[in-house]
C-alpha cells in the first residue's frame, strides 16, 4: 500500500474514524461506482492504518503513566481490553 496522504496524517483519531465509518457505509450501501469505490476503499485502508497507529501511540502513553498502589507513577502495561 502507498504512503498515508498528508491530510490523513494530520487528522485526529476521531476525524479519521468518522470518515472511515462514512466510507464503510457508502460501500455497504453500494452507492458509488466501481472506480470510485476502489479509490475510497484505498482511502479507507489508509484511514484504518492511521487509526490503529494513533491507538497504539495512545496505549504506549497510558502504559507509561500507570500509578502503583503506593501512589507512585510507574511504567507497566495498561489493561485497556477489560
Amino acid at each position: 500500500m502507498s504512503q498515508t496522504p498528508d491530510d490523513i496524517k494530520a487528522m485526529s483519531f476521531e476525524a479519521a474514524l468518522a470518515e472511515l465509518e462514512s466510507i464503510v457505509q457508502q460501500l455497504e450501501r453500494g452507492e458509488v461506482e466501481l472506480e470510485k469505490s476502489i479509490a475510497i476503499y484505498e482511502r479507507g485502508a489508509a484511514l484504518r492504518a492511521h487509526c490503529e497507529a494513533r491507538l497504539k501511540d495512545a496505549q504506549l502513553k497510558v502504559d507509561r503513566i500507570v500509578l502503583g498502589p503506593d501512589g507512585q507513577a510507574r511504567a507497566e502495561p495498561a489493561d485497556l481490553d477489560g
